[in-house]
């Protein structure tokens, strides 16, 4: 169903470059209503600060494998988005990640020695570049407001991806992440549609935690998290409704398993 990117570059960004006023001095970012990079993605890495909104629109699950993510699920398949329209305008009242939200822009070092973080953009989105549209990047050699606006979001997203890391190593300490499975028994159909590939809190294990344990994640807002999770998950059936009713469900004569 869902696992970490592992592409080179991340998840939506076809290519990477630096940003600086001697190259981009006349460049502009635009607004769009249309999420292009979006389409054909089921799975967007999540935050933990965004446990809670998220939580009321999307499944929350972990990523297979070394170094688990969390994400939001879109879509339930390999190249399903069901809260995207026919021209890639997002479902109105969702909450939008913010990974979503950050493209073009984010923060990467240049090279693997550097311990310093560098703003970047991906030169081939049509949301950044020359034109008369959009809000100015520099005003001579200094960035904009707009900028750093853009450079402070990036930073903010940086450090709530520190806190993600942290969680997942609280939940992996304690064993309770486990291999997920979700059966959904469609009327008309024999066999159940079964989804895997993905991990999930053990509701069993996070029972038998220690009453020390429980205090210290109820404090530390992790419980809240874990169960903000936990609920979401009944909105995997939501979602696959979702693909049925825009024609995007699985094969019948398929058991579905989309893990990539």
């Amino acid at each position: 169903m869902a696992s970490a990117p592992q592409a080179q570059l991340p998840l939506f960004y076809q290519d990477l470059m630096p940003l600086n006023s001697r190259d981009h001095a006349n460049y502009k970012s635009r607004q769009t209503d249309k999420a292009n990079w979006l389409s054909g993605q089921h799975a967007v890495p999540l935050t933990a600060d965004e446990f809670v909104d998220a939580s009321r629109c999307y499944p929350i699950v972990f990523s297979s494998g070394e170094g688990s993510v969390p994400l939001a699920l879109m879509g339930l398949n390999e190249g399903v988005n069901v809260f995207l329209d026919a021209d890639n305008k997002l479902t109105e009242n969702v909450y939008v990640p913010a990974y979503v939200r950050r493209y073009p822009f984010l923060l990467a070092k240049l090279s693997p020695e550097s311990e310093e973080l560098s703003l970047c953009f991906d030169p081939t989105t049509d949301l950044v570049g020359e034109g008369e549209e959009g809000y100015p990047l520099f005003d001579g050699d200094k960035p904009t407001e707009s900028t750093q606006g853009v450079l402070e979001f990036c930073k903010q997203f940086e450090e709530a991806g520190q806190r993600t890391q942290n969680l997942v190593t609280e939940l992996e300490k304690a064993g309770l992440l486990m291999d997920g499975e979700v059966a959904i028994q469609q009327q008309g159909t024999e066999q159940p549609f079964v989804y895997r590939g993905f991990k999930m809190v053990d509701e069993a294990k996070l029972r038998e935690l220690r009453g020390d344990q429980l205090r210290t994640w109820n404090q530390n807002g992790v419980l809240a998290l874990v169960y903000a999770h936990l609920f979401s998950l009944q909105l995997i059936r939501e979602i696959f409704g979702r693909q049925v009713m825009q024609g995007k469900g699985p094969v019948p004569a398929v058991v579905a398993a989309a893990t990539s």
